[in-house]
């Protein structure tokens, strides 16, 4: 049962990890001009805010493109059939990255909508965000469609705000994050 469970964790993780790279990358490497250009909706709030910037967007999506290149090498250059991962590939790292950077986008989107401020928590929506971004977009990869099975998903909505929780208070306690959400 335990060697099942670490091997789902092992499978699951070694999946969205570009997702997880192209998350946080912004949080690094991000700033600059936002995506929505500073413009508002009839409401009065921003259309995603300013700290959805595009240079944010394209080193969150060249992070995971990064990370599935790592990954893809390492299945080549490694013998990890025995672990029945998925055969990562720039192409699936791309989609995970671009799902993860529009997953999060959207998310900003309804938080001014509801006027929730920026950086104002929104609890599980700011965790899950960008997974069920990345999950979808890579749905649209015939090999993923036919990897991905519900016990993943199912560790990943629950690992994923856990972990995403840690990370953001290791950011704001060495000061990349104003806020520890």
């Amino acid at each position: 049962m335990l060697n099942e469970l670490l091997l789902l964790a092992f499978q699951s993780l070694w999946f969205i990890l570009p997702a997880y790279f192209a998350n946080s990358s912004p949080v690094v490497f991000g700033g600059g001009t936002p995506i929505d250009f500073g413009k508002k909706m009839p409401d009065g709030e921003p259309i995603f805010g300013p700290g959805k910037t595009w240079c944010g967007a394209f080193t969150g999506i060249a992070a995971a493109i990064l990370i599935a290149g790592i990954q893809d090498y390492a299945q080549n250059r490694f013998d990890l059939s025995n672990y029945g991962l998925i055969s990562m590939s720039i192409q699936l790292g791309f989609l995970l990255g671009l799902g993860a950077i529009a997953g999060d986008a959207v998310k900003s989107f309804f938080k001014r909508r509801f006027k929730i401020k920026r950086g104002a928590e929104w609890p599980l929506l700011d965790q899950l965000d960008f997974i069920v971004g990345a999950l979808l977009f890579a749905m649209l990869s015939e090999s993923a469609s036919a990897y991905l099975n519900w016990k993943m998903v199912l560790f990943l909505l629950v690992f994923t705000p856990l972990t995403h929780r840690a990370a953001n208070i290791f950011a704001f306690k060495t000061h990349l994050k104003n806020v520890p959400w």
